[in-house]
C-alpha cells in the first residue's frame, strides 16, 4: 500500500501596522519578511503584535523607527519572492542612499544591463518589500516621479518623509 503524501502549506505569518501613509500588513515566512502591502478587507483579523523576538516584531519597530525618522535603513531578515533579475535589482535598490534617488537606467547600468531600464521598472512594480527595499528611490531619466506599484502619491509621500527627515 502506498502512503498518500500531503502537502501542507503553511500560512504566512501576519502583522498590521498603523503608519502615516496607511496600515500596512507586514508578512513573513521562515521567519523572515517576505511581503510589505497595503491593508484591505480581508485583513479584519490580523493582529497588531507579533510574538517576541520574530522577524515581524522587529520588523514593525524598524518601520515605525522609519516612519519617526529615526531610522535610514532596514536590518529585519527579508526574503521576497522573484525571479533572479528582480532580486538583483531589488538588491541594487538597497544602494540607494535615504533621502536620495536614482534613476531606473542608473539601476540598469549597475546591474549590467544598460538597456535594461524598463525591466528595471518592472522589477520595482513587482516589489514585495517597497518601504524597505526603497523603489521609491527609483525615478525618471527626467527627474520625474514616473510610475509606482501603489501611485505616484505614495512615492512622493516616502520621497517627502526622507527628505525631511534626512539622516546623514
Amino acid at each position: 500500500m502506498k502512503q498518500e503524501q500531503r502537502i501542507v502549506h503553511m500560512e504566512p505569518n501576519r502583522i498590521r501596522l498603523q503608519t502615516p501613509v496607511g496600515k500596512l500588513i507586514l508578512e513573513s515566512k521562515e521567519d523572515a519578511i517576505s511581503v510589505i502591502r497595503l491593508e484591505n478587507a480581508t485583513d479584519a483579523l490580523v493582529p497588531d503584535t507579533a510574538p517576541k523576538g520574530s522577524a515581524l516584531e522587529i520588523a514593525a519597530r524598524e518601520m515605525r523607527e522609519y516612519f519617526d525618522g529615526k531610522r535610514s535603513a532596514f536590518s529585519f531578515p527579508m526574503n521576497p519572492e522573484g525571479t533572479e533579475f528582480q532580486k538583483n535589482v531589488w538588491k541594487e535598490l538597497l544602494n540607494i542612499p535615504y533621502g536620495e534617488t536614482r534613476t531606473y537606467g542608473e539601476i540598469a547600468q549597475k546591474i549590467g544591463n544598460p538597456n535594461g531600464a524598463r525591466a528595471v521598472g518592472g522589477a520595482c512594480n513587482r516589489n514585495p518589500l517597497w518601504i524597505a527595499v526603497p523603489c521609491h528611490r527609483v525615478i525618471g531619466s527626467t527627474g520625474a516621479l514616473t510610475g509606482y506599484a501603489l501611485g505616484t502619491g505614495m512615492k512622493q509621500a516616502l520621497l517627502l518623509l526622507e527628505q525631511k527627515n534626512c539622516i546623514k
